[in-house]
């Protein structure tokens, strides 16, 4: 069995007198890929959040000490006129920011090649990258210090339809070569079916959880969206 990254128990979070988590529990193993899913308002990333800790809650959030987490959150607005480049966004990460090491900037070199990016975008104003390109950004950054976790908020939301199935198959790669646990929110359901071993089926309460082929049954995705939402959600995915 795969050495545990993170162990919730009984996690619920109450904003401004609103229940919006109840009772959820859920583990997370070296190397797995768990996909988390939901209606919109479901709570989705407001786990990711009280995971984090960016919000109270109650219950157990316990990570292994010493794990190396990143995080790439669905949107990310930098004004056009803000005064930092994407290479100044990466320096955030190095040690020497004034001085980066060489090393530093060939690796960075590399996660960006990954993404599908390269130097050219490194003198370009943070604010003046497109939705997509800055999405793509993001995962690069996070991948930057190989972290043991990444955390992944709907990570093609906005980026172009083609390169929609080139993300996951890079996160994919990702997960098998560095052994990276990934924590994965997304509405795609043929995604979750090829890529995650564990799927959370959430809507403010944990629904269904489990592998996806035992668990995402008509049943709990009816019960999940309701009959109509559910209906409306695999005839949107091609099904």
């Amino acid at each position: 069995m795969a050495e545990s990254l993170l162990e919730v128990e009984r996690l619920s979070v109450t904003l401004e007198g609103t229940s919006v988590l109840r009772d959820v529990s859920l583990k997370l193993g070296a190397g797995e890929a768990l996909a988390v899913i939901g209606p919109n308002g479901a709570g989705k990333t407001v786990l990711f959040r009280a995971l984090l800790g960016l919000v109270e809650h109650s219950g157990t959030v316990r990570w292994r000490e010493g794990v190396k987490i990143g995080y790439v959150p669905q949107r990310f607005q930098v004004e056009r006129s803000a005064p930092l480049t994407v290479l100044e966004f990466f320096l955030l990460q190095s040690e020497r920011f004034w001085r980066p090491e060489k090393a530093f900037l060939d690796h960075m070199d590399h996660e960006l090649g990954l993404v599908g990016m390269n130097r050219g975008v490194l003198g370009q104003s943070l604010g003046s990258l497109s939705g997509g390109e800055t999405q793509r950004l993001l995962i690069a950054w996070a991948m930057l210090k190989h972290p043991e976790v990444l955390l992944l908020d709907e990570p093609t939301a906005a980026v172009d339809v083609g390169f929609e199935e080139t993300i996951y198959a890079l996160l994919h790669r990702v997960q098998k070569e560095r052994g990276t646990a990934l924590m994965v929110i997304s509405h795609d359901l043929s995604v979750v079916y090829r890529y995650a071993q564990t799927v959370l089926c959430l809507n403010k309460s944990v629904v269904c959880h489990g592998a996806p082929v035992d668990v995402l049954n008509p049943g709990a995705m009816a019960a999940l969206y309701g009959e109509a939402g559910y209906y409306r959600h695999g005839h949107e995915a091609g099904e």
